[in-house]
Order: C-alpha cells, then sequence, then structure tokens
C-alpha cells in the first residue's frame, strides 16, 4: 500500500496579511511532489505564476513539467497571471494523456 504524504507547514511564516492556499497534486506532479497537497503562505497580491515559482524551488522535481503542467483555482483553469485570495484552493494537474 503506498502512503500519501501532505505537506501542511508553510513555506512562509504566516505574516499578518499573508494568503494561505492550499494546494493539491494530481497524477504525476503528485509523484514528483512528493505529496499530495501542501500548504503555501503567499504575499497579498500573489499570482499563479508565482506561486509556481515557490512550487518548483519546494519541489525541485515538478519542475520537469514546468512548461506542459496545468493549473486550476477552484474549478476553473487558470493562466500565470491570476491573482490568489487567501483560502483559494490551487490544483497542479501533468499535461492530459490520451488514447
Amino acid at each position: 500500500m503506498r502512503r500519501e504524504f501532505v505537506s501542511r507547514a508553510p513555506a512562509v511564516s504566516n505574516k499578518v496579511g499573508a494568503v494561505q492556499i492550499q494546494v493539491h497534486f494530481f497524477s504525476h506532479s503528485r509523484d514528483l511532489a512528493g505529496c499530495a497537497e501542501a500548504v503555501e503562505a503567499m504575499p497579498p497580491g500573489s499570482s499563479v505564476g508565482e506561486l509556481l515559482e515557490r512550487l518548483f524551488r519546494r519541489f525541485p522535481r515538478l519542475a520537469e513539467l514546468k512548461k506542459s503542467l496545468r493549473v486550476a483555482v477552484g474549478l476553473d483553469y487558470q493562466g500565470g497571471e491570476h491573482l490568489l485570495k487567501d483560502g483559494d484552493e490551487v490544483s497542479i494537474l501533468p499535461p492530459m494523456q490520451g488514447g
């Protein structure tokens, strides 16, 4: 049986005004991150692109998918310029594969 690890510790201290982002990793991105979810404390006004750069530093193997990841905030796919809000849930999805 495979164990799923959850990294709940924020990457930065929870300073006043920081926005807490719940990150969910799916499929191959979960394997590369080494966990199913993580919490990131981001400065107010941070974008999806800034979150991804932080995740690539925190989980270096995840950067293998840098050019092909899909990112959803809530239920909608978003680009790197999308601004995050406190409590957002972000899903990191590997490229779609078909057969």
